[in-house]
């Protein structure tokens, strides 16, 4: 199965605690959205090793772009109920291209219809 990996997730694949997601998120069947490459390179904070690692990642991983049906979807996501932008996108993107959305914040994303949302922290 694919998944549309979100920003959250790729950003915990990084830390040596959580590397048990390496897999999914290095995965080439899997795919990330453009939105999620701005947020993870964007981080103020990022190490130099991270930034390497996620490099590396967005090398391996399908970048999704953002197309006017996913900004159209993200707007109705946002005139629905309140979402980030970024997660509105991401979610849009989902549907869009009908992927499963891998995501440990599955809370942020569970109301939105004929979303499917799986947590790889849930084994």
């Amino acid at each position: 199965m694919a998944y549309l990996l979100d920003s959250n997730l790729l950003i915990y694949s990084a830390a040596d605690a959580h590397q048990f997601q390496r897999p999914l998120a290095l995965s080439k069947q899997n795919f990330a959205s453009l939105i999620s490459k701005v947020e993870t390179l964007g981080f103020h904070k990022m190490e130099a090793a991270d930034a390497v690692y996620f490099n590396s990642l967005f090398a391996i991983v399908t970048l999704l772009p953002v197309t006017p049906n996913i900004i159209e979807t993200a707007i109705n996501l946002r005139q629905q109920r309140r979402m980030t932008l970024g997660d509105s996108l991401i979610a849009a993107t989902a549907l869009e291209f009908n992927l499963t959305l891998a995501t440990r914040n599955v809370a942020d994303f569970a109301p939105i219809q004929n979303l499917t949302v799986y947590d790889p922290f849930q084994r």
